[in-house]
């Protein structure tokens, strides 16, 4: 209608030409029903659509956000203040190893680690020992690092081990974590085999001819064999176990001295030198007890007897002894003389 009440068309439809203009004519009609009433599929399209753009656009708003927080300068102040902590401890670190205290640092830290593993449940409480003579207690706990604070989860066991084996008593050790709180440390210790004289010192050594401990009057060192010299140490295997074979000669030694590590000279209780070989060590002491057995050799007045050629046995005699063997060549040429 028209502002005066009337239609603007008439209500009956115009007749028109067929084809085009008929054609034209439903296509406006259609238009104007779509116009009026949207399709289904239209709407399901702009709804994905709208989604779609949503999620560009939260993509979009997440990237900027974290490309300004990169870029933003909290951020880069905490970068700052890492690397300034970094340097500062590597500073003190520096100044801790050059200044000699990183040990007792490092002893702090472990302090700390103890404890709190001993609140845990973990501190050692039993230490069991076997196998020590010469070694006191006392000495193996603080060798292995075991302190009344000490806990079982940061013991180094074979470190422990390691340290109480640098001992020269001890040979061989084991060590071993039991949990939650027992300590067992096994040790096997070197025996005294005996007592090396070098340079005016003379030191307990063992088998192998390592330095055990300097001599003392322990009763079990006394009636150890003595060898002396250079070499004597690594050597004494060789000597002590052929001495042992001729006890009648072992028990008149009172040293065997190392001559220029090839050697033996044994050096008797009453002042005579035996001079050995090099090679036959064996056999020229069993040839020694039979001729002092046989001949009292070692009892006569001599100073030395040279039993370095295998084929022979040399001797020197003693000053009285040379003159008395003197005067009595003397003697009985003058009487060969007198009888003719």
């Amino acid at each position: 209608m028209d502002g005066g009440g009337r239609f603007a068309r008439p209500l009956t439809p115009t007749p028109k030409a067929r084809g085009g203009r008929e054609g034209a004519a439903s296509d406006s009609r259609r238009g104007e029903i779509q116009r009026r009433t949207p399709g289904r599929r239209e709407s399901a399209a702009n709804a994905d659509g709208g989604r779609v753009r949503v999620l560009d656009r939260a993509i979009i708003g997440g990237r900027r956000f974290f490309v300004g927080l990169s870029a933003s300068r909290a951020a880069t102040c905490g970068a700052g203040t890492w690397l300034v902590a970094l340097l500062f401890a590597a500073t003190g670190a520096y100044g801790l190893q050059r200044g000699g205290h990183m040990p007792v640092a490092i002893e702090t830290a472990r302090d700390m680690a103890d404890a709190a593993a001993n609140l845990a449940g973990f501190r050692i409480a039993n230490v069991n020992l076997s196998g020590q003579n010469h070694v006191t207690p006392g000495d193996i706990l603080a060798t292995a690092g075991v302190k009344p604070t000490s806990s079982l989860v940061f013991l180094d066991a074979e470190a422990a081990r390691t340290r109480l084996e640098e001992l020269p008593w001890i040979k061989r050790a084991t060590v071993q974590k039991l949990y939650p709180d027992r300590l067992d440390i096994q040790l096997v210790e070197r025996e005294g085999f005996a007592l090396w004289q070098k340079d005016g010192k003379i030191n307990v050594i063992a088998r192998d001819g390592t330095v055990i401990a300097p001599y003392s009057d322990d009763p079990r060192f006394i009636r150890l064999p003595i060898v002396v010299g250079d070499g004597a140490d690594k050597s004494v295997t060789e000597i002590v176990e052929a001495l042992s074979l001729v006890p009648g000669v072992r028990d008149q030694v009172r040293a065997a001295i190392r001559v220029a590590d090839r050697r033996w000279t044994l050096k008797m209780r009453n002042g005579i030198d035996v001079r050995l070989p090099e090679h036959g060590l064996i056999e020229a002491l069993q040839e020694l007890a039979v001729l002092d057995r046989d001949k009292q050799l070692l009892t006569r007045d001599v100073t030395i007897i040279d039993l370095r050629i295998a084929d022979r046995v040399s001797v020197r005699l003693s000053d009285a002894a040379y003159e008395a063997r003197q005067a009595d060549l003397k003697a009985q040429s003058k009487k060969k003389g007198g009888n003719t």
